[in-house]
């Protein structure tokens, strides 16, 4: 693979697949048997150590069982963990043999009477000593990653499985933020943690065997260097404490930021129609500066940390050395005790500057993730409630119930309405049949299998073909019969590919209508015995609405002998239904059917005699009367096909509607232009390039970046200066053979080398204060800081296109990816090593060439496949997060369908694809290691070898030199091609973080060309010969519109789904650019100012109303623009005003995540209040109250109508009832306009307009009191 990844970039089929036991099915099936067995175990304890510190809190968290998912890693990877301990011992006891030998080796040289035999003996046996503790080192290395990636997976996994299974409770304490934080961040430190497990036992053991080595050669002088160590414990001790509490902190930063950047990335069109921005970018860069500045005390810490641990080994020998040559004038160091203390000192560096650092990274594991992680994994889920006897339910267990003793048998095969006003508890009564909800008293029994469509469709990124089947298999009659009765067939028309265009995430390439048309078909297709349908009528045009009802859920539908249960607003379907449910205050205030409840004169009588008089006249009109026809069949024109349906009994298709299913049904032999919607993440291919270096030491400040180069040139002067005064001394012995040592000599000595010492470490700690921290945290906080402040402004300012084609995962992945910065240095260590043997032995030299070419050709080989492998690591991940959050905003339905068990096996092919090019990498470096080990081996070899042919010429102190730096070469040349290797593999991450850092951006906020003050202060709107696409690959959706819109005009906007009407909108606020044309207000084109001095002085009511998790107050005015009394009459004229001071914190009430703590029609009346604040002379009010029911929708409208008298509205609806007062009516068929009038002239002429207010009851302008 290494030599096909050089040749070509490599791809993710080229990778070996994964063996049974390494998938991640296999690895959490075990993982998941052991969790029982160990979860069940500590809750057994948990009352014992409850009694010893009762307090009387009853935190979930604290009460929550502690230490099982350690002990059950340990006893899922048990084989693992004993392999790699024994692979481990024999490598650690071999370390301890080449001191030893090269004290042979020593002797060797400085005894002239010697046999040459044994000289070439212990070169060889250096040779296979280095050769087998090689082997051994990459075969126990290679375990513990293969530990590490199987970790992560199985706790994924298993984050995963719980997500899915979550109740609603649980859910509430974890945002999708937190959840994917815990997923990316967590589970990869679990990851990096398992890497190094056993240093925790195998250096205190390297640790107590050097100390041992060295009693023998230097005895108890060796005390003091003990001291010295002992003394470094508590200081380390105390790093750690501290470090521990800044960790703790970042944590909760960075899971808040991931939480912001997550919401905003959802809710980003409002961010843009609001000109919101910059107020979120400040809330991010907030908690950012908060990350960073723990990050920078961190570092220093860290740094500290570091720094005395390699002061260590040089404080530990001068000690020693020095204590040794004082305590006794006869002690007099010689070449065999300085070096094999050396190479002994050199072993001890490892172990202790490992300690601190996997100390470092068990405190970051062992606090809240290890819990928060077992939480999650292990926390209660929410289980399928057995229709409701006497229930009481509520969100969470502790909460307020919103359903009080609700009774409701439900007899199979009706059809039941659920009725009531915003916040009564309908959405409720559903989620407590699903079992969403926690269960106070009573029970909720279901008997069947089944359906659910929510309020707001749920949308998965896959082809529509495959929306609809949702994992079923395909029965083509079965799903021809689907696509027509949800009115589909139209729509397969217009898209580029039929059935096979993808959709995007969150159906965003749909329009609200199509959404919950492809959802209603998803239900359908399903074939269960129960369908629950939350008001999927709201978001379609009245006319659809009715054929849906007739064809889908009315007696005479496809589902006419299943159980329906139907939340809906609308008035004209309730005499046909078997049963009416009344829903006030979240309790039954009546049931029964139509005409009993209108005998019996209670609320739901008054309520219908107030809106539903015409309604009800027009859908008697209309059901008495479907004969041979709908109302639909007088629309002509290429987009309408809906009057298709000639009988009511399952009649063939006509030929019309057979040509353009057979036109959606071909398969496209190629992509279709606008077919593939989401791009496949783009993969770097080749060498970084070196301009990805320069941003970073820019981003990092050049001059800082070369001071960092200085220290580490300077610290390895010194550090060959010391060894050679080191050799110089121990030739003292030599030369002082059987005289006494000088006094002054031996004080210069003992001066001399720890001045140099310290000059090294003075050096070091520059570098290492400069680099900041160990890898896997920020390389320096400034370059980070850099890097996501540019990242951050520039996906801002990027157009809405971008967010269309590319999954919110994808982009988290990017931020995430900030924190994985690279580090330089380790190139001079290896070259002082080698300079220092060529001084030694010169003919080494001649060794260094071909050892350098042979070094060369394997560091190319490997780092392009390396490279690679690591960018295909980047891009398979991003899969698992979008997978994640698409699969935890769309829970109920995979639930309420019972897909569990799939999504499940989904999210395992996709780990199992990420899981294939990390286990590569980690075989590749293994490959690395030992060709380069063997180099090292080489280089042993070969300075012992020359060594003793040169024997006779040299000094002991120089063989002693040689040698016991050739022992360390292995690690240093290890060192530098993992370095140098993550290096370019990490400055990918930059790489990538770059390539969102150079996204083309939409038109600058804010020109020179500033709109006059006031303006606009008329509010006239015109279009002139208006054309826009959404893509440049894609057809026109607007073609040509012209029209005038005079001041203070109320204009409604209508046509069937996908007629244009919402791209209106995005062409006002600019979120799509012209492709032709003008849009002039009052006097100013648009398209000649910034997008905020244009967003800022339009007022929009959104299509989704999307809220962000905060105060209630900071969604209505997240600039602190406005006092509190005006956000309160907002509120008042917005009917939330009861509401709002009902809720105990007020104003500052907090809003979960996407608002979810509020039902849809308070969400509306919310972003109602939004357009109140902000008054605006032009108001957009796009579908705004679809999801409240007839009483609120009248108080809406009432307020719209005295709020904005003076304002000019467009108001774009489904119902009709809506815009019939509006002083003019703009029909949209398929990008144009058709019809353009006062509806009172549009009723007579009998055209598009009069046969959809004819479908929708409507014979004249005053038969609605709406």
């Amino acid at each position: 693979m290494v030599f096909k990844g050089y040749r070509k970039p490599l791809e993710i089929e080229d990778i070996w697949e994964l063996k049974g036991k390494d998938k991640t099915q296999a690895i959490y099936a075990v993982l998941e048997k052991n969790m029982k067995t160990a979860v069940r175990k500590a809750q057994e304890k948990q009352p014992k150590r409850k009694k010893k510190g009762d307090k009387g809190d009853s935190d979930p968290r604290k009460d929550f069982p502690r230490g099982w998912l350690v002990k059950t890693l340990c006893k899922t990877f048990w084989q693992n963990l004993l392999l790699s301990v024994a692979f481990k011992l024999v490598h650690d006891g071999l370390v301890f043999v080449s001191p030893q030998l090269l004290k042979l080796l020593i002797a060797f040289v400085s005894d002239e009477e010697s046999f040459a035999w044994q000289g070439y003996l212990y070169a060889i046996l250096l040779f296979l000593t280095a050769l087998i503790q090689s082997l051994c080192l990459q075969q126990y290395f290679s375990l513990c990653f293969q530990l590490g990636i199987n970790v992560r997976a199985s706790l994924i996994a298993a984050i995963y499985k719980k997500a899915l299974t979550m109740s609603s409770a649980t859910r509430k304490e974890s945002t999708v933020g937190e959840t994917v934080n815990l997923m990316s961040a967590d589970a990869q430190r679990f990851m990096d943690t398992a890497n190094f497990v056993h240093q925790l036992w195998s250096s205190p053991l390297q640790i107590i065997l050097s100390i041992v080595f060295l009693w023998r050669e230097l005895g108890p002088s060796v005390l003091a260097g003990i001291a010295v160590i002992v003394l470094l414990i508590p200081i380390n001790g105390f790093l750690v404490a501290k470090a521990k509490t800044i960790q703790v902190r970042n944590m909760k930063n960075k899971d808040e930021r991931m939480k912001t950047m997550n919401e905003i990335l959802n809710g980003i069109k409002i961010l843009k129609l609001f000109a919101w921005e910059p107020s979120f970018e400040k809330r991010v860069n907030e908690v950012r500066a908060r990350e960073l500045k723990d990050l920078v005390n961190f570092s220093y810490l860290q740094s500290i940390s570091i720094f005395l641990f390699t002061c260590a080994p040089f404080l530990v020998s001068l000690a020693s050395f020095a204590v040794y040559v004082l305590v006794d004038e006869n002690n007099i160091l010689d070449a065999q005790k300085a070096f094999t203390a050396i190479s002994l000192f050199n072993v001890l560096r490892f172990p202790m500057a490992m300690l601190p650092m996997v100390l470092s990274s068990l405190v970051q594991v062992s606090l809240k993730k290890g819990q928060g992680l077992g939480m999650a994994i292990s926390s209660h889920g929410a289980a399928r409630s057995e229709c409701p006897r006497d229930a009481t339910l509520c969100w969470a267990h502790a909460g307020p119930s919103c359903l009080c003793s609700v009774t409701l048998d439900i007899a199979p095969g009706s059809l039941v309405a659920v009725v009531g006003a915003v916040g009564s508890g309908k959405s409720s009564l559903v989620s407590a049949m699903l079992g969403e909800m926690e269960n106070i008293k009573g029970h909720v029994n279901i008997q069947g299998s089944l359906a659910y469509v929510p309020q707001q469709a749920w949308i998965q990124n896959a082809t529509l073909k495959d929306n609809i089947l949702f994992g079923s298999e395909l029965d083509e009659t079965r799903y021809r019969q689907v696509i027509k009765a949800c009115a589909l067939l139209p729509d397969l028309e217009l898209l580029p590919a039929g059935d096979q265009t993808e959709i995007g995430e969150k159906g965003i390439n749909l329009s609200g209508g199509q959404k919950q048309r492809v959802s209603l078909a998803r239900a359908v297709y399903s074939n269960a015995d129960i369908y629950v349908l939350d008001d999927p009528l709201s978001a379609v045009d009245a006319h659809v609405g009715k054929y849906l009802f007739e064809h889908v859920l009315g007696p005479k539908g496809l589902l006419q002998k299943k159980t329906r249960i139907l939340v809906t607003h609308s008035i004209s379907f309730l005499p046909q239904v078997d049963n009416i449910v009344v829903l006030v205050a979240g309790a039954v205030s009546e049931h029964g059917s139509y005409s009993t409840l209108l005998a019996n004169r209670g609320a739901f009588a008054q309520f219908l005699n107030l809106y539903g008089s015409q309604e009800e006249d027009a859908s008697e009109k209309n059901t008495t009367g479907t004969g041979n026809t709908t109302g639909l069949q007088q629309l002509e024109g290429p987009c309408i096909c809906l009057g298709v349906v000639k009988t009511l009994g399952p009649d063939p298709l006509s030929k019309s509607s057979t040509n353009s299913w057979k036109k959606a049904q071909e398969e496209p032999p190629k992509k279709l232009k606008g077919q593939q919607l989401i791009e496949k993440e783009a993969v770097e291919t080749g060498k970084v390039k070196f301009s990805m270096y320069l941003r970073y030491l820019h981003a990092v400040g050049l001059w800082y970046s070369f001071w960092v180069a200085m220290g580490y040139v300077g610290q390895y002067v010194a550090f060959v200066g010391t060894n050679l005064w080191l050799s110089a001394w121990t030739d003292d012995a030599q030369h002082y053979l059987n005289q006494t040592y000088p006094t002054e000599q031996r004080d210069l000595r003992i001066g001399v080398f720890g001045a140099l010492g310290i000059t090294v470490l003075s050096q070091f700690g520059d570098s290492t204060r400069a680099q900041g921290f160990p890898k896997g945290l920020v390389f320096f906080p400034c370059a980070s800081r850099v890097m996501h402040q540019q990242l951050l402004s520039n996906i801002l300012r990027v157009p809405m296109s971008f967010f269309d084609t590319t999954p919110t995962g994808r982009i988290v992945n990017r931020f995430a990816k900030v924190r994985e910065q690279p580090q330089f240095g380790g190139g001079a260590c290896s070259s002082s090593t080698l300079l220092m043997i060529s001084l030694a032995t010169p003919f080494f030299a001649l060794v260094i060439i071909p050892l350098s070419i042979f070094y060369y050709f394997v560091l190319r080989f490997y780092v392009s496949t390396s490279r690679q492998l690591r960018r295909l690591d980047s891009v398979t991940r991003s899969p698992i997060y979008s997978h994640f959050g698409e699969t935890v905003s769309g829970l109920s339905v995979i639930r309420a369908f019972g897909h569990q068990e799939r999504f499940l096996q989904q999210n395992e092919s996709t780990m199992d694809i990420n899981q294939k090019s990390v286990y590569a990498w980690i075989v590749s470096n293994r490959w690395l290691a030992i060709r380069l080990e063997f180099v090292g081996s080489l280089v042993v070899f070969f300075s012992a070898l020359l060594a003793v042919i040169s024997k006779g010429t040299l000094e002991g102190g120089i063989v002693g030199l040689s040698v016991s730096s050739a022992l360390n070469v292995t690690q240093t040349l290890n060192w530098l091609v993992r370095t140098s290797s993550e290096l370019e593999t990490n400055i990918v991450a930059v790489e990538r973080v770059h390539e969102y850092t150079k996204v083309k951006n939409e038109a600058p906020w804010v020109t020179e060309k500033r709109p006059p003050h006031g303006w606009p202060s008329k509010g006239e709107i015109q279009f002139v010969d208006y054309k826009v696409r959404y893509r440049p690959e894609l057809e026109l959706v607007l073609q040509g519109i012209t029209c005038n819109i005079g001041s203070t005009e109320k204009v409604g906007v209508v046509g069937r789904t996908g007629a244009g009407k919402s791209s209106l909108t995005n062409c006002l606020f600019r979120v799509l650019e012209a492709a032709g044309g003008t849009i002039i207000i009052d006097e100013v084109d648009i398209a000649t100012i910034g997008l905020h001095d244009l967003r800022q002085n339009l007022t929009i009511i959104p299509q989704d109303p999307v809220l962000f998790s905060g105060t209630l107050r900071m969604n209505l005015d997240p600039f602190d623009q406005y006092t509190d009394e005006e956000v309160w009459k907002a509120l008042e004229l917005a009917h939330l005003k009861t509401y709002v001071q009902d809720l105990p914190e007020g104003l500052l009430h907090l809003v979960s995540e996407a608002g979810e703590n509020l039902s849809v029609g308070q969400r509306q009346l919310v972003c109602l209040a939004r357009a109140l604040l902000r008054k605006a002379k032009i108001l957009i009010l796009d579908e705004a109250t679809a999801a409240v029911d007839l009483e609120t929708d009248h108080l809406i409208q009432t307020t719209i109508r005295s709020e904005f008298a003076d304002c000019t509205v467009l108001t774009i609806a489904h119902r009709l009832h809506t815009i019939m007062d509006s002083n003019r009516v703009m029909v949209l068929q398929a990008g144009r306009i058709v019809e353009y009038d006062s509806p009172e002239e549009l009723l007579k002429k009998h055209g598009v307009f009069s046969a959809m207010a004819k479908d929708a009851g409507i014979t004249n302008t005053e038969t609605t009191v709406l």
